[in-house]
């Protein structure tokens, strides 16, 4: 009875460990597929986590069964909507707790204002309060923007050390391929610059004709959120000094909010 008792403990052993051996796969072909919007081949993806295709080929007929990944192309799969609305439940926690903040900072400034988080190399926008002039700057919300261009990207950036957030701008600009370094040494000492003072700016960097200040923090999960105001490059260099206050007494309202 001991012997048949230990063989039944050792299996149910190796039978947890294996269940724990294919979630960590299936996590690792997920990571991959969040850096790559547009979707990989069954080939690539065996290629870039180190598995047989065969086996990858069986964890992403799972995953597709639940909807985490979907068909691309021929071929291809990318992140699916049974993921994405898993990943929306956890931002829309920090977005509603922020919004009714946001809103008052709107009103405060004028302008839209902007709440993002990460999402691969990206900056990808959960939330928005439009600003209340006749020429405004608008993202749609669900908009994926560049990390190493624009304010909230650079704000988001800076939440992280210098080797962590370089490997997030090769991410970005795997991503973004449209939107070149043209200084990485000026890049890399203007996040410097971020860590100290908590604001980040795009200076038409991302867009012609609009500028942006912005800033991030990390919540109680330690997730990045970044809150940003975009401006019309006209009006935006008479109220920088303002928007900038106004953004940094908004980042420590909600540091009592969000991060515990």
């Amino acid at each position: 009875m001991q012997i048949a008792k230990e063989i039944a403990d050792r299996d149910d052993s190796q039978g947890a460990n294996s269940g724990i051996q294919v979630i960590a796969r299936a996590a690792s072909i997920l990571r991959t597929l969040e850096s790559h919007p547009d979707g990989l081949s069954l080939g690539q993806i065996a290629k870039s986590v180190g598995l047989a295709r065969s086996t990858v080929q069986r964890i992403v007929a799972a995953l597709a069964s639940e909807d985490f990944v979907i068909a691309s192309g021929p071929g291809d799969v990318r992140i699916g909507p049974g993921l994405v609305r898993i990943a929306a439940s956890v931002s829309s926690n920090t977005a509603e707790l922020v919004r009714p903040h946001l809103r008052a900072l709107g009103e405060a400034v004028g302008e839209t204002v902007d709440l993002a988080v990460l999402s691969g190399g990206s900056t990808l926008f959960i939330d928005q309060v439009p600003g209340r002039h006749r020429l405004v700057a608008l993202s749609a919300v669900g908009e994926r923007f560049p990390l190493h261009c624009t304010a909230n990207g650079k704000a988001l950036l800076a939440c992280f050390s210098a080797v962590d957030a370089e490997e997030l701008i090769e991410k970005s600009l795997a991503e973004h391929p449209q939107f070149p370094i043209k200084d990485r040494a000026r890049l890399r000492k203007e996040l410097e610059s971020i860590r100290k003072t908590h604001i980040a700016t795009d200076l038409e960097e991302h867009g012609s004709g609009i500028s942006a200040l912005g800033t991030a923090l990390l919540d109680v999960f330690g997730r990045p959120i970044a809150i940003s105001i975009p401006v019309p490059s006209q009006r935006f260099a008479e109220q920088r000094s303002e928007l900038s206050r106004q953004l940094l007494a908004f980042r420590e309202r909600i540091k009592a909010i969000v991060v515990r």
